[in-house]
């Protein structure tokens, strides 16, 4: 997964949330754009478009950006700094078996999840779909067990955007996109409120639900989600989603490096290579 794009309509507050809380660093500034991410990766570009307005409730869009820590000290150090910071921004957290993770919501209105994997020998796959639940974490053990003294994020503290979890009206328009027409693997199914997609063997890179947003249409023009990038492996994998979209008539924008296209639910979204 590359960066994900956010539409803001406040880019100074929505940057210093995203610095001094979730403790990403600003990476690059471009007049109305902030990229921030770890150790040079853009992992969060927030677009100031002080024009557009919030969605409507119900519609579809972003769920949460997921954001991946290498290690439990280094979620730890971004725990501690949402509860230092912003805890009423702290919406929960979940053991789900593959994973360790964290919620809050940010200034305007957007999920993000912060966490940690298990080691990929950890996970259990039967019949080609990963085993995920929702147990309880408390994250008050968590910090205690794994904070380290100097709790400040470093450099020497990766993390990247680990997977992508949207908003949409329906999961088998959703699962016709992203499987049959994307190309993704899907690797776990919640009957017809959530999907969760792959590629290579991860538990998700992408998921869908309908939790609020059943029933919705094709965005309009809003703040939040602006666009997901993928990043595929070579030119010839990248030639082969072209293809692939091509052949069920998507609209894709081909400029030779880059296609950039929307999904059903007008979510855009750029592939390009690594």
């Amino acid at each position: 997964m590359g960066a994900v794009t956010l539409l803001v309509a406040d880019l100074d507050a929505m940057t210093a949330f995203y610095r001094d809380v979730v403790t990403l660093q600003v990476v690059r500034a471009d007049g109305d754009a902030v990229a921030l991410g770890r150790a040079g990766r853009e992992l969060v570009v927030l677009q100031h478009s002080p024009a557009l307005r919030h969605a409507q409730p119900g519609a579809a869009g972003l769920f949460h950006t997921a954001i991946l820590f290498e290690s439990q000290a280094a979620l730890a150090s971004a725990l501690f700094s949402v509860a230092q910071h912003a805890p009423r921004t702290f919406t929960g957290s979940a053991d789900h078996l593959v994973s360790q993770a964290f919620y809050l919501t940010d200034p305007e209105g957007n999920g993000i999840e912060l966490y940690w994997d298990r080691a990929r020998t950890d996970w259990s796959w039967t019949h080609g779909q990963v085993e995920m639940a929702t147990l309880y974490l408390d994250p008050n053990a968590f910090l205690n067990e794994h904070l380290r003294e100097d709790a400040r994020p470093t450099a020497a503290d990766p993390a990247q955007i680990g997977h992508v979890h949207l908003s949409v009206g329906d999961v088998a328009t959703a699962r016709a996109f992203y499987v049959d027409r994307l190309g993704f693997d899907a690797t776990a199914s919640l009957g017809d409120q959530a999907l969760f997609v792959s590629a290579g063997g991860y538990h998700h890179h992408m998921a869908m639900n309908v939790w609020n947003s059943r029933g919705a249409g094709p965005r309009m023009p809003a703040l939040g989600l602006g666009r997901v990038d993928l990043l595929l492996p070579d030119a010839d994998a990248l030639g082969e989603v072209g293809e692939r979209l091509a052949h069920y008539g998507a609209a894709v924008r081909d400029d030779g490096q880059t296609l950039h296209f929307d999904d059903p639910w007008n979510n855009a979204i750029r592939a390009t290579v690594a």
